[in-house]
Order: structure tokens, then sequence, then C-alpha cells
């Protein structure tokens, strides 16, 4: 499955593996939501992510925008691939705030 989330006790942490596209947004966007919900922290991985189409770019940035007006934090974590990173920037996303930790 290419998107996943781990829930903890103060952190969520949302996965993205391979292409993520239409077809996963459903799942993405529940994830996302309940990410929200619980007003953790989160932090979304997209080290073995090989594609976003616009679909998953999109929720990724209202989901970051929601996420800042409820003062929630929301960072990518780790190493981000050179072209997310393009098409992430592309899409508006201000800064490409990168945790190294979890």
């Amino acid at each position: 499955m290419p998107v996943t989330l781990e829930n903890g006790e103060t952190l969520n942490v949302i996965t993205l593996e391979d292409a993520v596209n239409i077809a996963d947004a459903g799942n993405l966007k529940s994830l996302l939501i309940r990410a929200l919900a619980n007003r953790n922290e989160t932090h979304i991985v997209l080290e073995h992510a090989t594609d976003l189409d616009v679909t998953a770019v999109q929720l990724l940035w209202a989901t970051q925008h929601e996420a800042r007006r409820c003062g929630i934090g929301f960072t990518f974590e780790g190493t981000v691939p050179k072209e997310i990173s393009a098409a992430l920037a592309d899409a508006g996303f201000e800064k490409l705030s990168v945790s190294e930790n979890r």
C-alpha cells in the first residue's frame, strides 16, 4: 500500500511510497483527516515515493495549510527526493521544512 499512517501519543507519521496517484487519493485524504483530527504533530515521509500526482500534492498542500491554521505541526521527515521536492515547491509550499528525527 503506497500510503500508511502510524499514530503515536504525540506524533502522526504518514508514509508515502512508490507512485501516489488519483487511485490512492481517497485513502490519503482519509489518513490526513485522521491525522489532523487528533491534533498531533504530523510528519510526512516521502523517502520512498517515486511520484506524486497533482491530487496527492493538492491534498498535502491543503493539509499543511489547515495544520498551520490550527497550530498543528506539519513537516516532511527525512530525505525528500529531488523530483518530489520540485513538485511540492511548484505547488506553492513556501518552505519545504524537513525534520530528520521522529
